[in-house]
């Protein structure tokens, strides 16, 4: 009488090759096989992932730049060096445990975000995230540009922007319009480099710390004001309000003051 072979896989392999059950566990057995191996490369090629968006984030953040007016020969004169850093928003501090890597992560916690009021909302946003990430320009120990990510709403929907303000923290160098849903030939003026030419300069706060910025209902009149756009009167609302709120306490605020004052 023959031995019985209690291995199970010599048992499988003398399965016949029409077996039923050998179809089906070799069948099981290749594709665990494969779902391990695909998560192992997930796992292991995530982190060289990670880093090859912020590289592409951070080219295309650099060409969004230079194409703000004046904005190359600035940087230029400069040496033409951004660093990067997140912050706390409610700090207005460099962020502790989130980088520029690890920032949507941390953005797809919704603990990670602030409900407005409001009274405070006059952006349009419901809610705003606890951090975000800006961008540096250094000259020696001083911070000569700092650029901004900012959003609201508009007449058309939400619009996104990067402002540029001098080292004073209350003179725009520069902005430029990443993104908007306005009606074309009216508030999608807002993208024509020649509003934006219109923007350094400009004042953005007064000396009470108040922010004065506003797009005017027609020829700016004050160093606080840019000119309006004929026939986009509510653009002109949202982006004031939008930028009236990412210059405020509730935005950019502290990080602003500290700035200023040298404590950043």
């Amino acid at each position: 009488m023959a031995e019985t072979d209690w291995n199970p896989w010599r048992r499988l392999l003398a399965l016949p090759n029409e077996s039923r059950a050998k179809t089906i566990i070799v069948a099981f057995l290749v594709s665990a096989v494969c779902a391990v191996l695909v998560s192992g490369a997930t796992v292991i090629l995530r982190p060289i992932q990670t880093a090859n968006r912020a590289a592409e984030e951070q080219a295309r953040i650099s060409d969004l730049v230079r194409g703000i007016p004046g904005m190359s020969t600035l940087l230029d004169a400069s040496g033409g060096t951004l660093s990067t850093v997140v912050i706390d928003l409610g700090t207005g501090r460099a962020a502790q445990g989130v980088t520029a890597e690890t920032l949507q992560v941390a953005l797809a916690d919704q603990a990670n975000w602030t409900p407005l009021s409001a009274g405070q909302d006059i952006a349009g946003l419901a809610q705003r995230p606890n951090y975000a990430q800006i961008f540096l320009l250094r000259e020696g120990d001083e911070i000569s540009l700092v650029l901004l990510p900012v959003t609201g709403q508009g007449y058309g929907g939400r619009f996104d922007a990067m402002l540029a303000l001098h080292g004073d923290m209350n003179t725009i160098a520069g902005i430029a319009i990443t993104q908007h849903a306005e009606t074309p030939g009216l508030g999608g003026r807002i993208e024509d480099p020649s509003w934006q030419e219109s923007f350094p300069g400009t004042l953005v706060r007064d000396d009470s710390g108040e922010v004065r910025f506003k797009v005017a209902r027609g020829d700016a009149t004050t160093e606080y004001e840019v000119d309006g756009i004929t026939g986009a009167t509510r653009t002109g609302t949202g982006f004031t309000r939008m930028m009236q709120f990412w210059l405020g306490p509730d935005g950019y605020g502290p990080l602003l003051d500290a700035i200023a004052r040298g404590g950043f």
